[in-house]
């Protein structure tokens, strides 16, 4: 009777197995980790969100009206603008006033097209309200002066009277807008100038010198972080600047399947190919504690958000598009992308202040696609429809046992969690199983919440690399959950192979 009832205690633990401290956690998940990211590349902001109030597209004051709701609905905290590598050769004044009048210029990161600046600083201020969300500006180091992202700054929050607020009051906004991220040059070790850290360090310390509060409104200042494992590029960030000069230090990194080479196709991969892709972007785990390691050492209080600007796949382009406007599609695979990366996120959210999936609209694992005439949603895009509660929650404490999923020499675990309490004290549970062959059931351990109620949507498809498409929107979808059971402190959940989860318990 002992060894049965010692073999019956060995096959429960041996379960895939979720225990939640519902009443444990004190750090707040930022909204801001489901930021958004809108650079001028490709059809982005050009046919993507702004197609002028000429155009016989639906639109209001130039902003597609289509993609405008889609954003609505997803409750975006912030969106940066407007880049990317782009951000280094823009010049501001290039994009305000007479848009007949503005200098047209050439794109020369993305594509060599030509850029009209129809699309500047009053249309992108004016579309973040729109759409609720707070801009987030990146200004330009690279090709810029001092001068002339000071005198951005003061054009766009100045509340007083000075040359720019008389300028920014001529062109039609009498009210300053009191933007309050503001990053400092972007990618300066690459195309943001081929910096060195120690020569960036000292260009950031006179930039942000001259980068003024105005009116009662702190910037949030951003410096360029590292690219990836550039580990010495914090090192000496975080020792040459004084603290007190920034508020985040930014991070990128970008999940390719196969080589920077050959990327991969993005629609066409097998289980191993889709697998592997998922090891690598559960890789942002080890680079956000090592880089937040060092960040340690200098702000133990974690004031310092580490900012990951710049995340998401990036594969080949699809067949007989630009090579320079990187338009891809987005599957299933895209979607395990978001989920594993957001709960990693949401893990170390006491140092992740912030995070910007690359991109928006029509560019890399974009949330929305166009055409001329319509629009599709991506599966990303219901990823962050389904984690939309975690927004603003307390990070609970949690211990999940999961089954693994091989493939070659690799294996990973086959669920991927992340466990948070909303300020009405609903308990969400995002889940992903990656295992694309096997329904796995889980046993979820509740402690510290008297549960009454269970509520959970999902999104799963027959296939790794089913996307929706102009022809059929709906192949991924987002849709009620309702195989799960509740019995007191425990709650069963039958995962669904290849798919994502939001529980709420209440």
């Amino acid at each position: 009777m002992l060894l049965a009832a010692m073999l019956v205690s060995f096959i429960s633990l041996a379960q895939n197995r979720l225990i939640i401290n519902a009443d444990q956690g004190d750090v707040r998940i930022n909204k801001h980790i489901y930021g958004h990211f809108a650079e001028h590349l490709g059809r982005s902001i050009y046919g993507g969100i702004w197609v002028g109030p000429d155009s016989d597209v639906p639109n209001e004051d130039g902003y597609r009206k289509d993609v405008m709701q889609a954003l609505i609905n997803l409750e975006i905290p912030n969106l940066r603008w407007p880049g990317g590598c782009f951000a280094d050769e823009y010049h501001w004044t290039d994009g305000i006033g007479d848009p007949a009048e503005r200098p047209k210029m050439v794109n020369t990161h993305w594509g060599g097209v030509i850029e009209d600046n129809s699309f500047g600083t009053h249309e992108f201020m004016n579309f973040a309200k729109k759409i609720g969300t707070e801009p987030y500006i990146t200004g330009n180091v690279g090709s810029g002066s001092v001068v002339e992202m000071s005198k951005w700054i003061e054009y766009i929050n100045f509340d007083g009277v000075s040359p720019m607020a008389e300028l920014r009051k001529r062109n039609g906004q009498a009210e300053p807008w009191g933007i309050k991220y503001w990053g400092v040059g972007n990618e300066s070790w690459g195309c943001g100038g081929n910096m060195t850290p120690e020569y960036y360090a000292n260009e950031y310390r006179r930039y942000a010198t001259y980068a003024r509060d105005y009116g009662g409104n702190t910037l949030y200042k951003i410096a360029g972080g590292a690219n990836n494992w550039d580990y010495n590029w914090t090192e000496v960030l975080m020792k040459n600047i004084p603290l007190e000069m920034m508020d985040g230090i930014s991070l990128h990194y970008y999940t390719v399947a196969g080589t920077w080479e050959n990327k991969g196709k993005a629609t066409e991969f097998n289980k191993e190919e889709f697998l592997e892709t998922l090891r690598k972007a559960a890789l942002i785990d080890e680079l956000i504690k090592r880089h937040g390691t060092i960040m340690d050492k200098y702000d133990p209080e974690k004031r310092i958000g580490m900012i990951i600007d710049e995340w998401g796949t990036w594969f080949q382009v699809e067949p007989g598009t630009n090579p320079g406007f990187l338009y891809q599609q987005n599957t299933m695979r895209d979607a395990h992308v978001a989920a594993i990366s957001l709960n990693i996120f949401n893990k170390n959210a006491d140092r992740v202040h912030m995070a910007n999936l690359a991109q928006t609209v029509n560019v890399l694992q974009a949330v929305i696609l166009t055409n001329d005439t319509d629009m599709i949603l991506t599966p990303t895009y219901h990823v962050f429809d389904l984690y939309k509660p975690h927004k603003d929650a307390t990070l609970l404490s949690h211990d999940l046992k999961s089954e693994e999923v091989g493939f070659g020499k690799e294996k990973m675990e086959a669920l991927n969690v992340s466990t948070s309490r909303s300020a009405d004290g609903t308990v969400n549970i995002s889940i992903a199983n990656i295992n694309p062959d096997k329904k796995i059931d889980l046993d979820v351990v509740l402690r510290g919440i008297d549960a009454k109620t269970v509520t959970a949507e999902y999104i799963t498809a027959p296939a790794i690399n089913s996307h929706n498409t102009f022809e059929n929107k709906e192949v991924v979808k987002k849709a009620a959950f309702k195989d799960f059971k509740l019995n007191k402190d425990n709650l069963k959940i039958s995962v669904p192979a290849n798919a994502i989860l939001m529980v709420r318990v209440k």
